[in-house]
């Protein structure tokens, strides 16, 4: 069934866009958004769902194979919208970040991907040293930016909602993921913005419209901030339409700005992974129309 609502299990009320709908020709399912599905499974749902683009895992590329997944997506004719993902660069000794780092990039450049989007990691166990992990951050990008910019594929700064700050990520605004990229060519570094992440942010509009101009805008996610949060915070992620962010308010501003890439959902909800996929699909459809556009 694909007019069922996910994750409340009601019927829908309102229409499922066609394929073809060209309220639907911006619009990227991140893959994140149906957990459980393989590449090909994800791939196969967009095509049925006439969803144009797809933003594939690491996790699920490797589990089909990195050739088999880009012949995959190749011949699909779907647009790849980011790679997700990279990061992790707050360890004292990086190397075998920056190695995994350069394995992603050259992933990312053989599936198509414009965009490796980077959670760049939060405080090594036992460390409070805020400062010394945002450092080690910085470093890192001056040496993965130059062999980014060599395969054709951008990093993504995706900051992170603060109470993230600990396990996962050291950046935790806009502004200051565009502090780290400055120093970069806009063509290699950018940053992502996820509705998730900065919603809060009173200064969230006023850096977009500074950063759109200038071509750092590497790509938009979107999901919605539900209540309560659950014990694992990083599944409190729900539908756009079910809580408390105003998504179409900031699908607006990164247009305004200059954006005109790819919307990408990406929902981490353990009630939507333990959904029907393309119940999951049309929902998101809905979604879109309804609440972002």
């Amino acid at each position: 069934m694909t007019d069922v609502d996910v994750p409340s299990g009601l019927r829908a009320t309102v229409p499922t866009p066609a394929p073809g709908d060209p309220a639907l020709a911006r619009l990227s399912l991140n893959q994140a958004t149906t957990k459980y599905w393989s590449l090909r499974q994800a791939v196969d749902g967009c095509l049925r769902a006439g969803i144009p683009a797809i933003g594939p895992w690491r996790e699920q590329v490797a589990e089909a194979g990195l050739a088999a997944s880009a012949r995959l997506l190749r011949d699909s004719g779907l647009r790849v919208s980011t790679y997700c993902r990279g990061g992790f660069l707050t360890a004292v000794e990086p190397e075998a970040a920056l190695d995994d780092n350069r394995r992603a990039l050259d992933e990312a450049a053989e599936l198509g991907a414009p965009v490796l989007v980077m959670v760049v990691g939060g405080l090594p166990e036992g460390d409070r040293d805020l400062v010394g992990a945002r450092a080690r951050v910085q470093e890192a990008l001056a040496v993965l930016a130059p062999y980014a910019a060599e395969r054709g594929v951008r990093l993504g700064l995706e900051p992170l909602h603060p109470m993230f700050s600990a396990d996962r990520a050291v950046l935790s605004t806009l502004g200051q993921a565009l502090d780290w990229a400055e120093p970069f060519p806009a063509e290699q570094v950018g940053v992502v913005v996820d509705t998730y992440h900065v919603w809060w942010d009173p200064r969230v509009h006023e850096d977009i419209a500074w950063a759109g101009p200038r071509g750092r805008i590497a790509s938009f996610q979107v999901c919605d901030w539900v209540l309560p949060l659950p014990a694992d915070p990083l599944l409190g992620r729900g539908m756009v339409g079910d809580g408390h962010i105003d998504v179409r308010s900031l699908y607006r501003a990164v247009r305004a700005a200059g954006y005109e890439g790819d919307v990408e959902w990406e929902v981490f909800n353990a009630d939507v992974w333990a959904a029907d996929g393309d119940d999951v699909i049309a929902t998101m459809a809905r979604r879109h129309v309804q609440h972002v556009l």
